[in-house]
């Protein structure tokens, strides 16, 4: 999948509340409770994303979580990472902690 322009990019984040451009990828910081939903949270992102043979980078720090998405191959941000930044956001919205 092809790198999308600049200004396709900056159109779809219009439909990720909380996701940033920044550095050639998209991302976002979850916050979470407890440790241990931030790390459950990871789990359902990580099947997902082998699901879909697309993987974010991800940081985690205490009780937070951070989600970067970029497809490396393409040197930046394609539609396959907004696919995926879109089952992380239900996967938030989901969470019942």
């Amino acid at each position: 999948m092809a790198k999308l322009e600049q200004a396709e990019v900056e159109r779809r984040m219009g439909a990720l509340p909380g996701w940033e451009l920044k550095d050639g990828a998209i991302r976002k910081l979850y916050r979470f409770k407890e440790f241990m939903d931030g790390i459950r949270f990871l789990n359902r992102v990580a099947e997902m994303a082998e699901a879909a043979d697309h993987h974010p980078d991800v940081q985690i720090n205490y009780t937070r979580v951070t989600c970067t998405c970029s497809t490396h191959g393409e040197g930046g941000v394609t539609g396959k990472d907004f696919k995926l930044a879109a089952q992380i956001e239900d996967a938030f919205k989901s969470y019942a902690g």
